[in-house]
Order: structure tokens, then sequence, then C-alpha cells
């Protein structure tokens, strides 16, 4: 698969995207039995270049997630266990003087890694969570006054528990605008728990699934799926519900425009994965509520009536009509 700089991706790039998506979804899916719809929501994520929150329970299988994502790609993965005594240079990497050399050394930290699963992210204290900005953002680290670049692709998973808050600290506004999007991978169906008890003899690390592709591949695909056409029309339809999310009674902030370029890169991204070399109105609809109400900051009375960010995105999908016709393409 090649890009073609300044014209929109072809039926056959799509084409070609999809048949591998679809490879990786199955792979990864090896794993995470009967969660086809989180895989390929994870894998939407890398290729928009973007990061991840999984808000879920434990045991639901996030680290075997990132694990297999970075097997898929011929990656490496690493875990960071995020725990209140936890310091950003243990997660960025510290510069260590060398007696010999007379000079610093800079050593790397976990977070230089393809997939990087960041453990229970609000444990750690506010000072750290802001550690993960600049790599989330730009794919850089710096230490010192130093630059130092991470590998592509590169793709931070981070989770947090929704029920144990005790001795937790929640997620900035800001650093929660750098995830492209929330989702949860919940429990496994009664068919799938039944399979992953059949295989009860082998322990979830010693999984390993086969490379489908090369990271390298990964990077390419990422740069053809921008090519995705997308209709003036769309455009417009994502304005108006992000505009309606910063005027709805039960907002106190809406949707920045990061969100906004959020949800067009990552409906490029499902169109190519579903064989569409365009977006349409249902792209958008399909993905508004994981990328979309994280960022939302709700009016603390109706949080108080039970009002959650996902039932305010139905809601203004259901008020904001989509486009009607798609122009030719």
């Amino acid at each position: 698969m090649t890009e073609t700089a300044g014209l929109t991706m072809t039926r056959e790039q799509a084409s070609s995207f999809a048949s591998v998506f679809d490879r990786l979804v199955d792979n990864i899916e090896q794993v995470l039995l009967g969660k086809s719809h989180i895989i390929r929501l994870s894998l939407t994520a890398l290729f928009s270049e973007g990061h991840l929150l999984l808000e879920d329970f434990p045991g639901t299988g996030k680290t075997s997630l990132a694990r297999a994502i970075a097997q898929s790609v011929r990656g490496v993965s690493n875990r960071v266990q995020f725990t209140p005594d936890l310091l950003p240079g243990d997660i960025t990497g510290v510069n260590i003087y060398d007696q010999r050399a007379g000079n610093f050394e800079f050593h790397r930290g976990p977070i230089f890694a393809n997939v990087v699963l960041a453990d229970e992210i609000n444990r750690a204290s506010p000072k750290t969570q802001s550690a993960l900005l600049e790599v989330m953002e730009e794919g850089q680290v710096t230490v010192d006054g130093v630059t130092h670049p991470v590998v592509a692709p590169f793709m931070v998973i981070a989770t947090q528990n929704p029920i144990e808050q005790a001795g937790t600290y929640r997620l900035p506004e800001a650093q929660l605008d750098r995830f492209i999007m929330k989702a949860s991978i919940g429990y496994p169906d009664h068919e799938a728990t039944i399979r992953i008890l059949e295989g009860a003899d082998r322990k979830a690390h010693d999984i390993v699934v086969p490379e489908v592709v090369p990271a390298s591949t990964i990077v390419r695909m990422g740069s053809v799926a921008r090519t995705v056409h997308v209709d003036p029309t769309i455009n417009d339809y994502i304005s108006r519900l992000v505009d309606a999310t910063r005027t709805a009674t039960e907002v106190r902030l809406g949707v920045s425009v990061r969100g906004a370029l959020a949800l067009v890169r990552t409906a490029k991204t499902l169109a190519a994965a579903s064989g569409r070399h365009y977006v349409i109105p249902d792209d958008i609809k399909a993905l508004a509520e994981p990328v979309l109400a994280h960022r939302l900051v709700l009016d603390p009375e109706a949080e108080f009536d039970g009002v959650t960010a996902s039932s305010v995105i139905a809601q203004i999908l259901i008020e904001t009509p989509p486009p009607s016709e798609r122009q030719a393409v």
C-alpha cells in the first residue's frame, strides 16, 4: 500500500486497508475473545496516531490487549503500574552521570515503546501524569532541555478503575483531551467465557500472537488513512455536533477543536477499515460517543441528577440532523 500525496484514497487502497485491518482484528481476537468491537476501536486509535483510555474493571484483558497489538505489528510493549510514589523520570527516563566518560547519559524510560500500557493512570500524582502530556501530543520527550523522539507507531493505552476511587487523582481535562477516545472492554459474554475457561491451563502472558504486519506498515497505512475523502457536508455535521456540546444546558465545558479534529481523523480510519475511501454520517455517529464524551465537563447539578456525558452525546446525535446526501467523490 502506497500513499499518493495530495490525492484522495482510491477504492483499491481502501480495499487493501480493510483487508489488513480485518487480519489484525482476527489476530488480536485470539487473545481477547468476543471483543472485536473494542479491538476495532483500539486499532482505529492506533492508525489515527491517537491514544486510548480504558475505564474498566480489573481482569478484563487490558494488558493482554496492549501486548497483542504490539505483537501483531512486531513492536515493543511496556507496562507501567502507576502508583502515588511514581516519579516523572520513572516514565520518561533520566540523565545519569557517567564517571568514566565524564558526561551525562540518557537512560530511556518505559515510554519508549510502540504500545505503552499506563495501568491505573489516575493513581499517580498530577505531576507524574503531566509527564505524559508532551509525548502523547508531540511524540517526543524533553529531559534537561534535550528532546528524544519516541518510536513509531506510538500509542498509550491508559486504564482506570471506575469503581475504586480511594487514593486516586482525577485526570485533568488537558490530559483527557489528549486521548483520542475512551472506551470499555467489559466482561466477556457467556460463549466467550466458556472458551476462556476451556483454555484455563494457559496463562495470559504465555499466549503469543503471530505478527501480521511490520510496524513500518502501520505508519504507512496511517498516512494513507489521512487521504480518505471528507465531504464538506460531513465537516459541517461535525461542527454542528461540537457546537451543540458547547450550548447544551447540562454541559459546563464542551468539546474542543482538538476533539473535533480527533473525530475527523478517526472517522477517516473507520471508513478505510470498512473498505470505503470516503466518510459517511454513520462513521461519525459510531465514533461520537467514544471520541467526544470524555471531553465534556458536565454541570455539577446535572451530574447530581444522573446525567452522563454519554447520554448528552446520544441526545445531541438525535437532535442534530446528519447530511442527507453525499456529493460524488
